[in-house]
């Protein structure tokens, strides 16, 4: 298969993970991190606009794959259209709790909202976990290995959403308290900076069960399980130093690295059934595509550090 379309597609899936962890990991952990209405509001204005920027990875690679691997396309959404059912409903519940829950000044109104969001947001992560898991398992999602995936890759969402909402979720300066004492703002970043080192953990317990269930009958299928044991050690070592040996203040990069290791892990350790594109589409993605990706790269590099300021909780989400 050519090396350099392969490449193209696993960085978009990569951007997209890394990304889409911080709103899709700091929507699963909402009802956790926010109890009053104020703390709920926050964390919707921070991770609503970073939601918009994310899925737009998710987007070229979806049409990266449809141009350039149509084998690929039907092979996996034929076989785990279910998935991608639960993962497409998911999605638009999501995405509508964001855009509804500030468009009725009423309590019930905002409480069902946020509940699409958060159910939504766990349906996203189960979900990509579940297709992690098949993919490296040859398909296969009735066995304890696809399941083992999906636990151990929503706990790195919700790792990378704690990570997100330690640093997100802080007040502005000068910001006047809406929820009691001047301190009180700040305690759903203080208990996102908290839950990193707990999430690790459980992350990391989820990775090494999810190991262990490779080696059952019928379990892990890669084609180089040297190169998913390889990446499956490098994800437990990310994992390790995040719950001690680093502090919870570098989580913000462990997360991410770990976010990207479980499509990695699928690039080097799975062949997957790609066939080489005609050249006149290659040279037709070169010139479209290739050319817009700098640009990309950089608008989400703007954004991400854009919004890494504290988030505040009013506007259009909020």
């Amino acid at each position: 298969m050519d090396v350099l379309p392969v490449l193209f597609l696993t960085g978009l899936v990569v951007g997209y993970f890394v990304l889409a962890g911080c709103d899709i990991g700091l929507g699963m952990l909402l009802p956790h991190l926010a109890r009053r209405p104020a703390e709920r509001r926050r964390v919707a204005a921070a991770l609503a606009p970073y939601f918009l920027g994310s899925e737009v990875w998710l987007v070229a690679a979806v049409g990266v794959v449809a141009g350039l691997f149509p084998e690929l396309k039907s092979a996996v959404l034929v076989g785990l259209w279910p998935v991608f059912v639960a993962v497409l409903a998911g999605w638009l519940c999501r995405d509508a709790g964001l855009w509804f829950r500030a468009r009725v000044d009423s309590a019930a109104w905002r409480r069902c909202w946020d509940a699409a969001i958060v159910a939504g947001s766990w349906v996203l992560a189960l979900g990509w976990g579940l297709v992690f898991g098949a993919l490296l398992s040859g398909g296969k999602l009735a066995h304890p290995f696809p399941v083992a995936c999906a636990a151990a890759v929503a706990a790195l969402f919700a790792l990378r959403g704690a990570a997100f909402g330690a640093e997100r979720l802080v007040p502005a300066a000068g910001e006047p308290p809406h929820g009691g004492a001047a301190g009180d703002d700040a305690e759903c970043a203080d208990v996102a900076a908290r839950a990193t080192r707990v999430l690790a953990r459980v992350a990391l317990g989820a990775v090494a069960i999810a190991a262990a269930a490779a080696l059952l009958p019928g379990g892990g299928a890669a084609d180089r399980p040297w190169a998913a044991a390889a990446v499956a050690a490098g994800l437990l070592a990310v994992l390790a130093a995040t719950s001690g040996l680093s502090g919870p203040r570098w989580s913000r990069h462990t997360s991410a690295i770990a976010m990207a290791l479980p499509a990695a892990c699928v690039a080097a350790a799975v062949d997957l059934p790609i066939t080489p594109a005609p050249s006149g589409t290659l040279v037709l993605v070169g010139i479209a595509v290739v050319p817009a990706l700098p640009v990309m790269i950089g608008g989400q590099v703007l954004l991400y550090r854009a919004l890494r300021r504290p988030a505040v909780p009013s506007g259009f989400f909020g």
